[in-house]
């Protein structure tokens, strides 16, 4: 009986984990496909919002940006650096989704027309939050650009 107690318990659980990790998949996909549309419209709060309020930017080159207030800049920074659009590939993700999933992918950013500026591999570690899935650590670094 115990037996049978603990394989229902597992399966349990385990289908659970399994909806966490699709919900934690579907959030990030949305949030991808969102995130760039912010330099496109010059809209710095779809870019702050991806993010959780105790998130940190990890970029090379520069030091920790921390904090809604932070990212806000470094989303200006970016404009300014003539950033305007760009996509962004998950290859995989980590994690059983329950309260924070990793993923790994590469992205690209573009300019105003197009033009490639930069591609970077990165990893995101992504927490559950009140409002939903957000960044919660987000670090980057280039690759060389071919031309």
């Amino acid at each position: 009986m115990l037996l049978v107690l603990v394989f229902t318990c597992s399966g349990y659980l385990h289908a659970q984990t399994g909806a966490a990790y699709t919900e934690a998949q579907h959030a990030i996909a949305a949030s991808n496909a969102k995130y760039h549309q912010a330099f496109a419209k010059n809209d710095s709060s779809i870019f702050i919002n991806s993010y959780a309020e105790d998130a940190c930017i990890l970029a090379p080159g520069m030091q920790l940006v921390c904090g809604r207030g932070a990212i806000a800049h470094f989303f200006t920074d970016g404009y300014k650096m003539g950033i305007r659009g760009g996509k962004l590939v998950t290859t995989k993700l980590y994690g059983d989704g329950v309260d924070y999933i990793t993923e790994e992918g590469w992205g690209q950013i573009v300019d105003k027309d197009g033009k490639l500026i930069d591609e970077a591999k990165y990893i995101v570690v992504w927490k559950k939050t009140s409002e939903g899935w957000k960044m919660y650590r987000d670090i980057f670094n280039g690759n060389p650009v071919t031309k």
